[in-house]
């Protein structure tokens, strides 16, 4: 039986003249199959201007007035080439009901589909992540006030949110949601499920454990930002922690997968740092048997070997996370450690994160959007997928400091749905993104009580602090997301 896909009815629109497409003008599907390509994509009807400022430091307590601003182009979905009309029909998961079906596994795998990588859900339908992270009721004094007053307990949030939620094209909790609240509701709920993904911060809590790590705002840190994974009793906290961790979650086909750790300082100053630790520490004398085994003295050291240490570091990490977690969870995906930084941007790094995970796991700052540049280089270091797991904008108009966290900052909440549209499309233009979790589900309270040191007041929410949506984000992220498989399908109907 041949796989049947919706052929785009193209006509103009006035007086702005975008090409649409409208599946049932007609009031009937019209069916291609799986190997038709209707010819080139029709080019883009131009981008809108956003005034954005970027900031030249990474810490918090930001000085707003010294953002760097500029001018930036984003494109909507009513300016691409072929813009769809017409809701997708998703599946409970938020998949993608009206395409192919494909393999299915009673979990979430990933699979190539006609030359992308994609995500396929419990039940063998295609599948692009879609999520806010930290869905969870806020802890400071006016997230408290006003949850009372909208909400009798979690139970009756959680199904008043994810109404909203699903409405908005949302159907997931990216890292720390409110687990207890979302697998209620998903035990209540037949038409709609809400994936999730846990984290079990192994490498930080190891560090913990030995005594030498801190917080930082938003991860861990440690002794010359070196992860102790030449530890030999890592591995064996790994069999002890993971294995526990995992049981409650390997039967239940809403989690997604795992991450392992948030934002690991995997950088090229690594092989230094191993050196100038003790000369008794365990990395220390990792980091001298590998120059000793490469035939490289401390003197010809360069990026180049920096580079290829980096990678050696990152390689060891997930490869004995990913043993564990696999013999212990087979059912769910690896999705790494959430890069950041200049983590990304290392072939080394970026290469042994997908060896060994199922998705590259990527929080994503410092541009406008994800470059081009970015995606040629992933993909060409590794045929693999990888999901944006953070990414945001704050506004000036949300009466917030946003003094803090790494997200650009907009006049309004109409630029932070326009880019919201512009980050999206890119993605899914791609051949390898499975997805994207947005950053985050609420703002930041600032009468929270010793808040995360990255989020203290910055307008980085879905919501306010009120537990109000803003209008102008939301209708942009409903207009993008619930298009998304509509915008995906160009990949494959047409020529670029």
């Amino acid at each position: 039986m041949r796989k049947r896909f919706i052929i785009p009815v193209l006509f103009v629109i006035l007086p702005f003249s975008i090409l649409a497409c409208n599946p049932e003008a007609n009031g009937e599907e019209n069916l291609i199959d799986d190997t038709t390509v209707l010819g080139p994509l029709p080019a883009d009807k131009g981008k809108i201007t956003v005034e954005a400022g970027a900031y030249t430091a990474w810490d918090c307590g930001y000085d707003v007035s010294k953002a760097v601003w500029g001018k930036y182009k984003a494109l909507t979905v009513d300016s691409l080439g072929v813009s769809p009309t017409k809701a997708d029909k998703l599946n409970k998961y938020g998949s993608w009901e009206s395409g192919p079906t494909l393999a299915a596994t009673g979990f979430f795998r990933t699979d190539k589909y006609r030359g992308r990588w994609v995500l396929v859900d419990p039940v063998g339908k295609i599948h692009i992540e879609c999520s806010a992270v930290t869905l969870s009721p806020g802890g400071g004094r006016v997230n408290r006030t006003y949850f009372g007053r909208k909400w009798a307990d979690k139970n009756a949030w959680i199904k008043s949110t994810m109404d909203d939620l699903i409405g908005y094209g949302f159907h997931g909790s990216g890292a720390w949601g409110d687990e207890e609240a979302i697998k209620y509701y998903n035990s209540v709920s037949e038409d709609h499920k809400c994936t999730y993904t846990p984290v079990f911060n192994i490498m930080s809590d190891f560090g913990y454990a030995l005594n030498i790590a801190e917080h930082h705002p938003g991860n861990t840190a440690y002794p010359n930002s070196c992860i102790p994974v030449f530890h030999p009793d890592f591995k064996a906290f790994c069999e002890k922690n993971i294995p526990p961790f995992v049981e409650k979650y390997k039967n239940d086909p809403n989690v997604v997968g795992y991450f392992s750790d948030n934002e690991m300082p995997l950088r090229l100053a690594n092989l230094s740092g191993y050196l100038t630790l003790d000369e008794n520490d365990y990395g220390h004398k990792a980091a001298v048997a590998w120059l000793a085994e490469k035939g490289i003295s401390q003197d010809k050291i360069n990026d180049n070997v920096r580079l290829e240490f980096v990678g050696y570091v990152a390689e060891t990490y997930y490869r004995i996370v990913s043993e564990v977690l696999k013999k212990a969870d087979p059912n769910h995906l690896y999705l790494g450690s959430r890069l950041s930084g200049t983590s990304k941007t290392f072939s080394t790094v970026y290469s042994a994160c997908a060896k060994y995970c199922d998705i590259v796991s990527i929080n994503y700052y410092g541009q406008w959007e994800v470059r081009a540049l970015d995606i040629q280089r992933w993909e060409s270091w590794a045929d693999a997928p990888f999901m944006i797991t953070e990414f945001y904008t704050k506004g000036e108009d949300s009466g917030l400091g946003n003094t803090c966290g790494d997200g650009w900052i907009v006049h309004d909440q109409k630029s932070r749905g326009l880019h919201y549209e512009n980050f999206t499309i890119g993605l899914l233009r791609s051949n390898a993104c499975v997805g994207w979790t947005w950053f985050k589900y609420l703002d930041n309270d600032p009468t929270a009580t010793n808040p995360e040191p990255s989020n203290v007041d910055a307008n980085k929410g879905i919501y306010n602090n009120y537990y109000e949506p803003y209008t102008d984000l939301v209708n942009s992220m409903t207009r993008l997301n619930t298009v998304r498989y509509s915008i995906l399908s160009q990949n494959w109907l047409y020529t670029k």
